[in-house]
């Protein structure tokens, strides 16, 4: 399908091609068993201004939007979900200050970032509050021009590798929802330390580690936008970070079903290529449907956020849910159609159903999806009768 790209938005594509083909690829399988950190891989992406691809140019970046860093985010993880996840990860980590910061923040912080000099995470979610961010125990308590951290982070993206964190702690706990704050953080400030590194199922490349506050001090002038606005940043940041999301399961399922079409054609039983069987065309017909379908929710909803529509927590909800339960389909057809062979490592198809699998339960489970979606929708019908 044409989706009628710009000659920008080609140039963007065909360079994060370019990447995973030389650069992904080639190391795709040795960095999932190993745990390896892209490091090589990040500095290739910083050196093509592609960190920068979404932040606006008077901050150093290349000032496109929302669509362009799906395009990416797309292409990458169509050779390695883990790895594609250490520059989506960082976006996530960037939207909060982009979002909400004050002009000293945004000059401070976003022109290391756009250049890839320094990546950043988002850190929410503790041992008890994952989809319940109400919950928090991680405190800040206000001290003079100073607030001082206290808790325990779990399961960060890029926790320990990046340089920059947006930290949501709780400042009021008799305020509930309205009680938490957010906090830029550096790496390196006193008091802050990384625990333990995830071993994972998938995004086995990314690294998933705790964020531990012992007694942090943080600058006031660190707080975004104002104390007590934690909860609304979270959600906010959320709802334009979904579509990454998607985008990252998009490619997953491309990379699984390109991977799935040319072993078909390949692999021969009866005496002929298992593609010509009507049983594997249907299959195949499915896969491509679905991710068809889900590139259009996609590219769509990207262009609604970069068109700068108010409300669209809907559609980036629906983008998360169906691309993500999309490519656990595509990828799980993917092993079937390889067979015996799709099981085993030597073939990339069961790294691609083991790395689609997290993209249905971070961001908000896709039952907390289906919350927001069936909220909205009996909002609307409320909205209509009034």
């Amino acid at each position: 399908m044409d989706y009628f790209l710009t000659d920008e938005q080609m140039m963007i594509k065909e360079l994060a091609q370019k990447i995973t083909k030389e650069k992904i690829l080639p190391v795709r399988a040795e960095y999932d068993e190993k745990e390896i950190f892209p490091c090589n891989v990040i500095k290739t992406l910083a050196d093509s201004d592609l960190f920068g691809v979404y932040i606006p140019e008077e901050y150093g970046g290349m000032g496109f939007g929302v669509f362009e860093l799906c395009l990416v985010i797309e292409e990458l993880s169509k050779g390695c979900g883990g790895i594609a996840l250490a520059y989506a990860g960082t976006a996530l980590g960037t939207f909060p200050i982009l979002l909400f910061g004050n002009e000293q923040q945004k000059n401070k912080y976003l022109p290391f970032i756009a250049k890839g000099e320094k990546i950043a995470a988002f850190a929410v979610t503790e041992s008890n509050a994952g989809s319940d961010i109400t919950s928090l125990a991680t405190t800040a308590k206000k001290d003079g021009e100073y607030y001082v951290l206290n808790g325990t982070k779990q399961w960060i993206t890029n926790g320990g590798e990046a340089e920059i964190y947006v930290v949501i702690a709780t400042t009021d706990r008799t305020k509930g929802a309205r009680g938490a704050t957010a906090f830029i953080l550096e790496k390196g400030m006193e008091g802050f330390n990384f625990g333990k590194k995830e071993n994972k199922l998938g995004i086995r490349a990314s690294v998933t580690r705790e964020l531990v506050f012992e007694n942090c001090r943080v600058p006031a002038t660190n707080v975004l936008s104002k104390e007590g606005m934690g909860f609304m940043i979270t959600l906010k940041n959320f709802d334009a970070s979904r579509p990454g999301v998607a985008a990252q399961a998009l490619g997953i399922a491309q990379g699984a079903f390109e991977a799935s079409l040319e072993y078909a054609h390949q692999r021969k039983q009866f005496g002929q290529p298992i593609s010509s069987f009507q049983a594997v065309q249907h299959m195949l017909a499915d896969m491509a449907t679905q991710i068809e379908a889900a590139r259009a929710l996609i590219y769509q909803t990207a262009k609604m956020i970069d068109a700068g529509v108010k409300d669209f927590s809907t559609n980036s909800a629906m983008c998360k849910l169906f691309a993500s339960d999309m490519a656990m389909k595509v990828t799980t057809d993917a092993i079937q159609i390889f067979g015996g062979y799709g099981y085993m490592k030597e073939y990339p198809v069961e790294k691609m159903f083991r790395d689609a699998k997290i993209t249905q339960i971070y961001e908000g489970t896709n039952q907390i999806q289906r919350n927001v979606i069936g909220k909205d929708l009996i909002k609307s019908l409320a909205k209509k009768k009034n």
